[in-house]
């Protein structure tokens, strides 16, 4: 089935309909794609995170942080480490894809005004993790590619690993697989042929205030923390890209 994709440029912007299986993954460009994908997630992820102390001013009314202003950020993120132009999407094979993701980020944006910009309120709960789970639920409902956040330590239900992704985590977690590294194979999920990439991701600084220690004391949530140090595996982004 072919698909039809409408771009409309928005000032700096993009806003994107998708409708259908995105004929734009070409055969043999699966784990191609799945990386530029995780790419894309993690800029989207970067901005809130950048942006965090703003979203969570509790005196200021209007934060300016809209779904253009988050599409701008991560087009820039994103062709600085890509090379890849997003506002300039003709000639890139992936653009119906990774523009649909594009969309998704925004309406997880654009749908958390309300909470973003209420005064009196300073942690919103808008978190990068929320964000990124949000924005992969709706690009799954676009495209019917699976992109997920997931980990032993999972907190959100529908981030718990399956089987397969249980083994990668755990062969992450092991001291002799490099650190950083990707893992990516073909396989079947319910009987189809499916590209399955994982990208691991290791805990940072600004993890800890909610992920650290003391392991079991209560963070800003409310939630159990972790105990993660610096470093540790955190858990790992999950693609499942359908295989024509």
């Amino acid at each position: 089935m072919k698909v039809k994709i409408a771009a409309i440029i928005l000032g700096a912007g993009l806003c994107v309909a998708v409708f259908g299986m995105p004929s734009s993954v070409r055969a043999g460009d699966e784990a191609e794609t799945a990386e530029l994908l995780i790419d894309l997630l993690k800029a989207g992820r970067a901005v809130v995170s950048e942006h965090q102390a703003l979203i969570n001013d509790s005196s200021r009314g209007n934060k300016g942080f809209t779904d253009e202003f988050l599409a701008q950020q991560v087009i820039e993120k994103f062709k600085a480490k890509t090379r890849v132009d997003l506002s300039r999407p003709n000639g890139v094979p992936q653009s119906g894809v990774l523009l649909a993701l594009l969309e998704a980020e925004r309406e997880v944006v654009l749908e958390g005004q309300p909470v973003i910009n209420k005064q009196g309120v300073a942690f919103k709960g808008f978190i990068p993790a929320v964000f990124g789970r949000k924005a992969g639920e709706k690009f799954y409902k676009k495209t019917g590619i699976r992109l997920k956040l997931t980990g032993i330590d999972y907190r959100f239900p529908g981030n718990k690993p399956d089987d397969f992704e249980s083994e990668v985590l755990r062969m992450f977690s092991d001291a002799r697989h490099p650190k950083g590294q990707q893992y990516a194979k073909a396989t079947m999920v319910g009987g189809k042929p499916v590209m399955r990439v994982m990208d691991p991701e290791y805990a940072g600084a600004t993890c800890l205030s909610c992920h650290g220690g003391p392991k079991g004391e209560r963070d800003i949530t409310g939630t159990k923390k972790e105990g993660w140090k610096e470093g540790d595996l955190a858990g790992a982004i999950s693609v499942i890209i359908p295989m024509k």
